[in-house]
């Protein structure tokens, strides 16, 4: 079967621009380059921007490079992950950044494409890598983890109710035969949730299958050490925004951009600063950005998003 074509509308795409500021002739990092769309943006923003792309999909890669063209001489393309921008940038020879975008989460691609096993809408191999060339998949997750670390999992990752009970259905039926496809799975977890076969707007297995593409991808882990890299790689008054698309990750960047603000961490009672810290970052954006009802209109997935973002100090 062949991939779906790689469509994927950018999000709060003017957001982004009003919060990333691009000038003229600053170099930029998109982390999270996916299709390329926010990408485009930043470049066509002002003359003589230097754009570098990071994604660990290849096929978002490709598609990012076609898109992109008309400015081939601005821009660098990797096969990363964001959290690895750091090494990217000394192999470049790159100091630091005038600005960096973070949009997480899954794309649309990835969820049209069958073969990534990303969504429970297909039948197809149960798998939920954004990089498909390495790392461990979701069937092997389902099939392999002990009992407690599933439920966990589930819980934790997908803030599922049900987490025990799925568990146990997951155990029974993998002593009988491993689970390998995502229709199995939804229908599993259909089975197992009271009321999973009513008609409901959201599938009962809708936080199943996130939890196990964030344990995947380790998503979380990498928000957390990403975005306090990121703040690091950028120059006295470089930009970070980021957009998010559930609570969890969004908690993350609140939690860092709100440790990275502050001033002094010395006991209220001392009457003089002891500590000497400094604030790294201001916060630009006190509330998540929301993306208007136009928006939403038109791009669904836009209705969860959050974006988030500060100035190096």
């Amino acid at each position: 079967m062949e991939d779906a074509p790689f469509q994927h509308l950018s999000v709060m795409p003017a957001e982004v621009l009003e919060w990333l500021k691009p000038r003229a002739g600053g170099i930029y990092l998109d982390g999270t380059l996916g299709g390329g769309g926010h990408a485009r943006l930043v470049l066509q923003s002002a003359p003589g921007i230097r754009l570098i792309g990071l994604d660990r999909d290849p096929a978002a890669l490709q598609k990012a490079s076609d898109v992109l063209a008309d400015f081939a001489e601005q821009v660098s393309l990797h096969h990363c992950n964001f959290d690895q921008a750091a090494d990217v940038l000394s192999e470049l020879g790159v100091e630091a950044l005038d600005g960096m975008l973070l949009d997480l989460g899954v794309s649309s691609h990835q969820l049209d494409t069958p073969e990534r096993g990303f969504s429970f809408r297909y039948d197809a191999p149960l798998d939920m890598r954004m990089n498909p060339t390495v790392g461990e998949t979701a069937a092997e997750v389902v099939n392999l983890r002990e009992a407690d670390e599933l439920t966990r999992i589930f819980f934790q990752y997908g803030e599922e109710r049900y987490a025990r009970r799925i568990t146990r259905r997951i155990v029974e039926q993998r002593q009988i035969k491993p689970l390998t496809r995502t229709g199995e799975l939804a229908e599993l977890v259909r089975s197992a949730v009271p009321g999973g076969r009513r008609p409901s707007r959201i599938h009962p297995a809708t936080r199943v299958f996130q939890a196990l593409r964030i344990q995947v991808n380790q998503e979380l882990e990498q928000v957390e050490t990403g975005v306090s890299r990121a703040i690091e790689l950028l120059k006295p008054g470089g930009r970070l925004v980021v957009i998010s698309f559930h609570s969890l990750e969004d908690r993350i960047v609140k939690q860092k951009f709100k440790e990275q603000s502050t001033g002094c961490i010395c006991p209220p009672k001392l009457p003089i600063c002891q500590c000497g810290h400094q604030p790294k970052v201001k916060i630009l954006t006190r509330k998540g950005v929301r993306a208007a009802d136009a928006e939403i209109e038109v791009n669904a997935r836009s209705r969860s998003a959050i974006l988030r973002a500060i100035c190096r100090c």
